[in-house]
């Protein structure tokens, strides 16, 4: 394992913040949040901007320690991050990169490298929980369709979203986690109803999914009929290894912010508190060398990550939690401002523990596949 940069990593990222110094000054004002259409357009505008520049493609075609390396960076810069983009560049993109055909490459990965359309996840089911492979969407053959009927929940961007990948059980007599299929679903089809969500943060990011009748040509399943789950697998690990690197160099930025922050309105003098900011600083460190390996190991798997972003998951949750309920206490009465970023990323950070699989869940994998303990019953 090397954690250490080549001399053409290091080339990488100092063209990358040459071209970011240039570049972010000359962005459009960013639109109110409740703004999706115009969310979308900016985002996906910034994602064409990467495209014609040559960093599109960072997050399938380069090697881990240079999306790495692009995700620090940018993050760093006070870049946007892919907002709008994030499930078709971070979850659909690489699975279909990684497990689908030439014709779906070919028609699924440019248009999404180039910022042209968006994607949503149609994973969460209402009465799965966080029971993934007990989702009820069902699908069935008729000729060179598959006829979906069911819903979805806290389907990320529907609203604005272009395509689906999808979860349906198309072999109802199977057991669960063999019954399943990825598929490709375009969110203009007949049949589709979007009605999005609020959340506790005021923002509607999320949305219910409601399919009747819905008709998916054959040609958009990914995978093997019935082996949507193993793809799966596939799409979660990218969720859970990768996604969240930037989000750990903007959990640094934020601490450094807050430690400035208690200097000034005097929190400082409190030694709990002090504590409290240095133990968290040494949280996020270790977060930061655990990406490196998490990184490391994927080169040697292909560009896959492996069962380590379980690990990663599960402490991040808890320690981005920590860090705003530390927020909370240096902010004191502004705290329930929800104008202050730190207040709405604090309401954001309460489904961390939810979200790319549950806590729950993350335990499981780590004690069946890293410490081999027996499953439970």
């Amino acid at each position: 394992m090397d954690l250490s940069y080549t001399q053409e990593e290091e080339e990488f990222r100092a063209r990358l913040r040459r071209w970011l110094g240039d570049e972010l000054p000359a962005l459009p004002p960013k639109p109110s949040p409740d703004d999706w259409p115009g969310r979308r357009a900016y985002d996906m505008g910034w994602q064409r901007r990467l495209y014609d520049a040559g960093y599109a493609d960072v997050h399938w075609d380069a090697s881990p320690t240079l999306r790495l390396i692009f995700l620090e960076e940018t993050e760093k810069a006070g870049a946007p991050y892919v907002g709008a983009g994030f499930v078709g560049l971070l979850h659909a993109g690489p699975t279909i990169a990684a497990e689908g055909t030439d014709e779906q490459r070919a028609r699924w990965l440019p248009p999404i490298l180039r910022g042209d359309e968006v994607w949503c996840q149609g994973f969460s089911e209402p009465d799965a929980g966080s029971d993934l492979a007990a989702l009820r969407t069902r699908a069935w053959r008729d000729g060179d369709d598959y006829v979906v009927n069911g819903s979805k929940i806290w389907t990320s961007h529907a609203e604005v979203a272009d395509w689906c990948e999808l979860l349906v059980r198309t072999d109802p007599t199977a057991p669960k986690h063999r019954g399943i299929s990825w598929l490709a679903m375009p969110m203009d089809a007949p049949g589709i109803t979007v009605r999005p969500l609020r959340t506790l943060a005021g923002t509607a990011e999320f949305a219910e999914v409601f399919l009747d009748e819905v008709r998916v040509p054959v040609g958009n399943r990914v995978g093997a009929e019935n082996d949507g789950w193993r793809v799966t697998m596939v799409t979660l690990s990218f969720e859970r290894g990768t996604a969240f690197v930037g989000e750990v160099v903007a959990c640094r930025r934020v601490l450094r912010e807050l430690a400035a922050a208690a200097r000034k309105n005097g929190r400082w003098d409190d030694p709990v508190l002090r504590r409290r900011l240095g133990a968290l600083n040494a949280e996020f460190r270790a977060l930061w060398r655990l990406t490196q390996w998490n990184v490391s190991e994927a080169e040697a798997r292909g560009g896959v990550p492996g069962v380590g972003g379980s690990v990663f998951k599960l402490r991040y949750s808890q320690v981005r939690q920590d860090l705003y309920d530390v927020a909370a206490e240096v902010l004191g009465e502004g705290a329930l401002d929800l104008g202050t970023p730190w207040v709405v990323d604090r309401l954001s950070s309460l489904s961390y523990t939810i979200a790319a699989g549950t806590s729950q869940i993350q335990r499981n994998i780590v004690a069946e596949r890293i410490l081999g303990l027996p499953k439970g019953r």
